[in-house]
């Protein structure tokens, strides 16, 4: 009898941001063998509100994140203020939030899934994949320098690639639910606009963020409908300027006083989307598998989210698990993406987007709740058990091999 070759890794995933990086981190701690490849540079930038939100702080602070984030600068957040066109409301939060570069969060990320044992390589380039006689996913196609290919296995990939998502093309997952609207933003960072909270702008169909970040920088955004945005592909500082001025003169004349630190960046703007997150040998996770409307910054949370999710789904095992992974990130989200939607839409006046905030917030606690019943067994949370014990199938009645029993403690490369 021959025994087929064992593959190379329990987990593949594509891409090394967030959701993938934070995925990483629970399977290896779990005693999974994982590999990361990420195309990008450890420690570049990627366009981002930065915003977390409190399951992401409480999942960060558990990840022993929140520290390393502390340590490095990264300025607490103890109130909100919501400006509106005729008033102003303040809330002030029992802990604090923060806003950290994605230039500090990613790489504190890696190197989290590092210490867990996963292996992270950067500069690789996923081509495709690799799969069964009965189409199984098995691995994937990495094209390096000199267009290089080398043939990778696993019993499971993960895309964790973000927006616009190879991996979510190449299986052809389903996209069951798009929203409405897409609303363009454009995104940057000032020097000398000092604020010490999260500040959101709401007026006239447009929207604000602005919040302390990494360096003594505040990161701004500001958005709306797309015919209310021309400077998009042109002079987009007017185009800021003009918004800030618009939601509010103060905020507007403090942000043409402020030194603008790089370039700024234009978001497009694109429908809200959930996909089917898993089948015959592959899982989605981040935006990958479900996108809403950036308007809310609740994107880094919604990743940690999911990534634990998904992972719980993976250790537990088993075509119901990951059915599982799937409902309760729907569940979870329903009440954002419907917010998220409808403010991208623009079509609302001060009492309606005072109301679709509180649904938002809503949908914040709903998504507090899910990462305060994650199970903290010690396989997630502590070392990762030495144990033999099989991970049980993560295909369609495929069984997969057990997580690797090891001493040792491999940063990665």
């Amino acid at each position: 009898m021959t025994t087929a070759p064992r593959p190379d890794y329990d987990f593949i995933i594509i891409g090394a941001r967030c959701a993938g990086a934070a995925t990483a981190r629970l399977l290896a701690r779990a005693g999974a063998r994982v590999l990361v490849l990420e195309r990008g540079t450890l420690g570049s930038d990627t366009l981002s509100t930065s915003f977390l939100m409190r399951s992401a702080v409480l999942q960060l602070q558990r990840w022993d994140v929140l520290s390393r984030l502390i340590e490095a600068g990264t300025p607490p957040v103890s109130t909100t203020h919501f400006h509106y066109a005729s008033r102003t409301v303040s809330v002030a939060m029992g802990e604090p939030l923060y806003a950290p570069r994605r230039t500090l969060l990613d790489p504190l990320l890696v190197v989290a899934a590092r210490e867990a044992g996963a292996e992270v390589l950067f500069g690789e380039r996923v081509t495709g994949l690799v799969r069964r006689f009965d189409g199984r996913v098995r691995g994937v196609e990495v094209e390096q320098g000199h267009a290089v290919r080398r043939s990778i296995t696993a019993h499971m990939v993960i895309g964790a690639d973000g927006l616009p998502s190879s991996m979510a093309r190449w299986v052809e997952a389903e996209t069951y639910r798009v929203g409405s609207y897409s609303e363009p933003a454009i995104y940057g960072y000032f020097e000398g606009l000092p604020v010490d909270a999260y500040h959101w702008y709401y007026a006239h169909g447009m929207g604000a963020g602005a919040a302390a970040t990494n360096d003594g920088l505040t990161t701004v955004f500001v958005g709306g409908p797309p015919h209310r945005m021309p400077e998009l592909h042109g002079d987009r500082q007017a185009g800021m300027l003009r918004i800030a001025a618009e939601l509010s003169p103060s905020f507007g004349e403090a942000l043409a006083s402020a030194r603008r630190v790089g370039a700024l960046r234009a978001f497009p703007g694109a429908r809200g989307y959930y996909r089917r997150p898993w089948g015959a040998g592959w899982a989605l996770v981040g935006d990958a598998g479900y996108f809403r409307d950036p308007n809310t910054a609740h994107g880094i949370s919604d990743a940690l989210r999911d990534a634990e999710l998904l992972a719980d789904a993976l250790i537990a095992g088993g075509e119901l698990s990951l059915a599982h992974y799937h409902a309760r990130r729907d569940a979870a989200t329903e009440r954002l993406f419907h917010a998220s939607d409808e403010l991208a839409g623009g079509r609302w006046d001060e009492p309606r987007v005072e109301e679709l905030l509180r649904t938002a917030s809503e949908g914040m606690r709903e998504s507090q709740r899910v990462v305060e019943s994650f199970d903290r067994r010690a396989d997630l949370d502590q070392p990762a058990a030495r144990t033999s014990s099989p991970l049980h199938s993560v295909s369609i009645g495929v069984p997969v091999s057990r997580f690797a029993t090891r001493t040792d403690s491999r940063s990665g490369v």
